[in-house]
């Protein structure tokens, strides 16, 4: 079965920098659309960053600039790396995969059906 896995979440004070991966199974994910989402409490899951098939990324405009979303198709490897990290970035992060070739809005969690479990960033200020 389709399978995503992340990893490196942590804590980290602001200013900061993590990496989160997130290895995929099971599916060809490479012609798909995938991306990072994270959810704090209290508040809705909302859209971080995604990539395309050909590897263009989009991101929100909360982490423009700090935020960068890769992909390593040969080894099935989802990467988020988060500099400047802010306290409003505490969530859980979740990585997703479309399966769907298109997708309209691509930072909306309608668009992904196979999520991983989540991984937990805190930053302390």
């Amino acid at each position: 079965p389709a399978r995503l896995v992340e990893s490196g979440g942590g804590s980290v004070q602001a200013g900061g920098s993590l990496r989160l991966a997130c290895a995929a199974s099971g599916y060809d994910y490479n012609n798909y659309w995938m991306g990072w989402f994270r959810q704090a409490p209290g508040k809705e899951r909302e859209g971080v960053a995604a990539i395309d098939g050909g590897g263009r990324p989009t991101y929100a405009d909360s982490v423009k600039g700090r935020f960068t979303i890769s992909k390593d198709s040969a080894k099935n490897i989802l990467w988020l790396q988060m500099n400047s990290l802010k306290p409003e970035d505490t969530a859980m992060y979740y990585c997703a995969a479309a399966t769907r070739l298109w997708v309209a809005y691509v930072l909306s969690e309608h668009e992904y059906s196979v999520w991983g479990q989540g991984t937990q960033v805190t930053v302390s200020s």
